[in-house]
């Protein structure tokens, strides 16, 4: 154990001043690993360096990469960015603060009692953690989300807010204003107001870019906040994205802000013992061997992180997870994360951490202030609290006696601004290790192309059920493809149709046969 305390004092990261311990002691880095990383390391922060300045780092879209400049807008490398960010952030401020005093208020009078935000990705993940983090009873709205393209989600949100539509505020959230999943839901939502009676434009906000197609759509909407090309959905949580529902539901937005400004200023060092984001970059790199071998599992010890590891999944994987290298070598780098919370884990996955396949490193996430006010005691001398800690410390030394590697982020409380840093710690991580490993974090194109795949599928559903209403007889899936014109597309068509059938009113029955091959469908 002596060796375990001296590895621990010498690899341990701590700041008074941020509230926080990042402990990476029990990583396995062997003798001199941080020293011969000083190279790379430094190419890294440089490569962090010539990024905050405004060096364009998105070649795909020839978009720079400035969320670091929203918690800091005099960073910004024009004036014109700076006032954008500043006025974006008083406007959310004013708004939210009318909403709250009854100015902005449903038509008919009233106030403003729910929330319901409709985003996909980056546009809902942030704000669903935040609300998670720092939501409670005292919450000044009650907030929803639509999230997905799911029309039974959609009814269960909805039989929720029930009556209470009319006093139901929508923020709709798209940069382009064309992503479908979000079109989607703003339609389920337009639906859903007028099935109630009820307009749709005086209870509904738009937050997207200037010029995009829900920019015109939403003009005569209540209000509209901006989105910047120079900040990527997965990393726009610090802007109106995450503020304004932030500001809404009564969180103290200045207060992330400071979080993350100051995380930002303690991951600009560039001595990488003294920088928190650093020594994560290195972790993941050792861990990994540099091509991400082994997966990241995240286990916050807090109710309130529960949905962490959901938003650094998109961080993270989206990021990171490349198929090319700077130089156009194909490198399929990437990160898998995944994670729920402690102590539910120990009796979910941590049985096959321990004794299972050695191909991950765990992810602790403790805070020391239980939060409970006045604690309950559970035993003479022990509470919830210790007993959580206890599991904690229980599990990580678990694993280690199995040789599993393993780091922990210690805060010292769980408020906006420690949520900030958190945030912020993860999001220089990444910047850092994607510059050891040379590829872009900045553009995601797997993304776009499987938005592309499914627009093909939409459009062959559309010549499908044309070439099905043509034939005027029962088609297999193979002849419905080659009326179509795609008579490769058999499994596809196969899938589309039996789908259509399911539904009730979309025009297409089945005749089951027996295989899939035999199956017949009609247009109804």
């Amino acid at each position: 154990m002596a060796d375990q305390w001296t590895r621990f004092q010498e690899s341990l990261y701590r700041s008074e001043e941020l509230g926080l311990e990042l402990d990476v002691s029990r990583m396995g880095f062997p003798e001199g690993y941080l020293d011969a990383m000083r190279q790379p390391m430094a190419a890294a922060f440089q490569a962090m360096k010539v990024l905050e300045k405004g060096s364009l780092a998105n070649p795909d879209e020839e978009w720079q990469v400035g969320h670091y400049w929203l918690r800091a807008p005099e960073l910004a490398p024009t004036p014109e960015q700076r006032q954008a960010i500043e006025s974006a952030l008083a406007a959310v401020k004013e708004f939210a603060g009318a909403v709250h005093r009854g100015e902005v208020s449903p038509p008919g009078g009233g106030r403003y009692r729910n929330l319901l935000l409709i985003g996909i990705g980056g546009s809902a993940l942030g704000p669903q953690f935040l609300t998670d983090a720092l939501g409670g009873a005292g919450m000044r709205m009650r907030p929803f989300f639509l999230d997905n393209t799911d029309p039974d989600g959609f009814a269960r949100v909805f039989e929720e807010i029930g009556e209470g539509l009319r006093e139901t505020l929508a923020v709709v959230t798209s940069k382009s204003g064309g992503t479908k999943e979000t079109r989607n839901g703003m339609l389920a939502a337009r639906a859903a107001y007028e099935r109630a009676g009820l307009e749709f434009a005086p209870h509904a906000v738009a937050i997207t870019k200037e010029g995009s197609q829900l920019h015109g759509a939403s003009a005569e909407w209540l209000r509209q906040f901006p989105m910047w090309d120079w900040v990527g959905g997965r990393t726009s949580v610090f802007s109106p994205v995450g503020l304004l529902p932030a500001a809404l539901l009564g969180f103290p937005v200045d207060e992330l802000l400071r979080g993350a400004r100051e995380m930002d200023q303690a991951t600009r060092q560039a001595d990488t013992r003294a920088n928190p984001a650093a020594l994560l970059a290195l972790a993941w790199h050792h861990a990994g061997n540099g091509r991400g071998d082994r997966d990241m599992v995240v286990l916050p010890y807090r109710d309130r992180l529960q949905l962490f590891s959901r938003y650094l999944q998109q961080l993270v994987m989206e990021s990171l997870g490349k198929r090319l290298d700077l130089r156009g070598q194909e490198v399929h780098q990437g990160v898998a994360v995944y994670g729920n919370k402690g102590s539910t884990d120990q009796h979910a996955y941590i049985q096959q951490l321990r004794d299972g396949p050695d191909n991950f490193f765990a992810v602790f996430i403790e805070v020391l202030d239980d939060g409970a006010g006045e604690p309950l005691e559970v035993d003479p001398g022990v509470t919830c609290g210790d007993y959580l800690h206890g599991f904690l410390m229980g599990t990580r030394q678990a694993l280690a006696e199995a040789g599993r590697a393993s780091l922990t982020i210690s805060l010292d409380r769980l408020d906006a601004a420690a949520v900030g840093q958190l945030i912020a710690l993860f999001d220089r991580a990444v910047g850092l290790y994607a510059g050891l490993i040379g590829i872009n974090a900045y553009h995601q194109p797997g993304v776009e192309a499987g938005k592309k795949a499914a627009e093909r599928v939409i459009a062959l559903q559309g010549k499908v059920m044309e070439a099905l209403r043509s034939a005027g007889r029962p088609l297999t899936a193979l002849e419905a493809a080659e009326a179509a014109g795609e008579p490769g597309e058999a499994e596809t068509v196969y899938h589309l149709l039996r789908h259509l059938a399911a539904n009730p009113g979309r025009g297409v029955t089945r005749d089951a046969g027996g295989a899939p091959a035999e199956d017949r469908f009609r247009a109804a």
